[in-house]
């Protein structure tokens, strides 16, 4: 059993950017390999195409090495094949599964909620950002969608206290850093602020285990299989 208790009992398994261990990343065959393997959740990269389609990929950027343009720059049909938007990934892999986003194009914010609302999965789906005052305008979107301050324990200006408290006024709902900033002690700090802490690179046996350990809500790994074994385990 894990030393401290999770608010979310089990914690949620996300599958970074699908089954990225196992199969290229933020593609269909991802994805599916990823809840294949038993993942609770998906985790992608958003930005908006020309036409304002919320396609699924890191980097941002298509095109070969001499020719590499946006995806801004481009209509959904003009993108290479394996770029999924996220109504294809919804129509593919259905919505049995909570979805962290990290909007990597602000402007695909209202087009990720729209996507999720028509297929009723507005409650699970989580948009992420690194700055947590820009993600509190996004609740103006929709009342049931998951807002993530993605940061680090360094850029908390102020200090853990005073930057959970304010993001927490805010109306966001979880915090994600690096596994090595998790403490016991930092988890029930934001556990008391009524918050969700959320893991990510959490990449190995013993990595996993010292997370769970802290009572983390959820987290984020390439190894879809390692992960869901560690979590099952210590349920």
């Amino acid at each position: 059993m894990p030393r401290f208790a999770s608010v979310r009992r089990p914690p949620i398994g996300f599958a970074h950017r699908g089954a990225r261990a196992h199969a290229a990343d933020n593609t269909l065959e991802a994805f599916r390999l990823a809840l294949r393997l038993g993942a609770t959740g998906l985790e992608t990269d958003a930005w908006s195409s020309a036409d304002g389609q919320a396609v699924l990929d890191h980097d941002g950027v298509v095109g070969g090495r001499m020719r590499r343009r946006p995806i801004a720059a481009h209509r959904r049909d003009e993108l290479p094949g394996h770029l999924v938007t996220l109504a294809e990934l919804y129509a593919d892999c259905g919505t049995d599964f909570e979805l962290s986003v990290d909007v990597k194009d602000e402007a695909v914010a209202a087009e990720l909620v729209a996507s999720a609302r028509d297929v009723g999965a507005e409650e699970r789906l989580w948009l992420c950002h690194p700055d947590w005052e820009l993600a509190a305008t996004w609740r103006a979107l929709s009342p049931s969608v998951k807002l993530v301050d993605s940061t680090r324990l360094k850029r908390m200006e102020g200090g853990a206290e005073r930057h959970v408290a304010r993001a927490a006024a805010a109306g966001l709902d979880a915090v994600n850093l690096h596994h090595s900033d998790w403490t016991g002690g930092l988890v029930a700090l934001v556990h008391r602020f009524e918050m969700l802490a959320l893991g990510w690179d959490v990449q190995f046996d013993r990595t996993i285990d010292n997370l769970l350990d802290t009572g983390i809500d959820g987290v984020f790994s390439d190894h879809v299989d390692r992960m869901m074994a560690r979590i099952h385990a210590r349920a």
